[in-house]
């Protein structure tokens, strides 16, 4: 029996990277997966990939900033597979390059909007579902930089310390409701965003900080996920598990 066999899950900002991977490897592993992002080509560009892969899958398009397309989400996933087991709560973004004295509040705003508010909107509404349904498990995509800073991006840093504590405090609100909440702290991945933004050069430099002297891949941090989104994890929550070629060890 596949790992998720007759579980519904959810990822948002499913139409690429760590994201798509993700939703790849639920699909693999037997689950009905809900894909969500901004991206209406990229999103059901996932999908047709599951698909042709003889997975299930179904694109709903939603801004994972807002609070109310949050619980649109939840309530499609359910009108669509009748309940909600899993989420990876992916969704999120960089921000500008500046140093905490130069960013401007609205760059601030937008960054922590998606970032953390986001993950607090999805979780909200994810929470409440995965009650009546009797149990689930919520996964939140952080950052190595929930741990150590990330000089020039003080709002994403900032975001991802917050993402760690919220998923703790979900943890230990809902243990006693079969109800588990991890996070993943990626250190660099290369995915399509990376490679676009960066020369040859510049990718070899992040690499090198890295024990491992490589960057990561989309479905190494797919398959963490995916372990602690089943009950191969029965006994994990509230922890913050990174993968990062041993970046943050030294």
């Amino acid at each position: 029996m596949s790992l998720l066999e007759n579980k519904v899950a959810f990822v948002s900002g499913g139409g690429s990277g760590i994201g798509r991977a993700v939703a790849e490897a639920y699909a693999r592993e037997g689950a009905k997966v809900i894909v969500s992002d901004v991206n209406v080509e990229h999103g059901e560009a996932t999908v047709k990939v599951i698909k042709e892969s003889g997975g299930e899958a179904f694109f709903i398009k939603g801004d994972s900033s807002s609070a109310s397309d949050n619980k649109r989400l939840v309530e499609e996933t359910v009108a669509k597979y009748g309940r909600l087991d899993i989420s990876c709560n992916n969704a999120g973004m960089g921000g500008p390059a500046k140093p905490t004295g130069e960013y401007e509040p609205e760059e601030w705003d937008r960054v922590i909007g998606l970032n953390l508010s986001g993950v607090f909107y999805a979780c909200r509404y994810q929470l409440e579902q995965m009650e009546k349904n009797g149990g689930g498990s919520i996964v939140n995509i952080a950052s190595i930089h929930g741990q150590v800073a990330a000089p020039n991006s003080p709002a994403y840093t900032a975001s991802k310390h917050g993402v760690v504590g919220l998923t703790k405090n979900i943890a230990a609100e809902y243990a006693l409701k079969n109800i588990r909440c991890n996070a993943v702290g990626p250190g660099y991945i290369e995915t399509a965003l990376l490679k676009d933004n960066l020369n040859k050069s510049m990718m070899d430099a992040i690499a090198a900080k890295a024990p491992m002297n490589r960057l990561g891949t989309a479905e190494e941090i797919a398959e963490l996920v995916l372990f602690l989104s089943s009950e191969k994890s029965s006994f994990t929550t509230g922890s913050y598990i990174i993968a990062d070629g041993g970046y943050t060890a030294l």
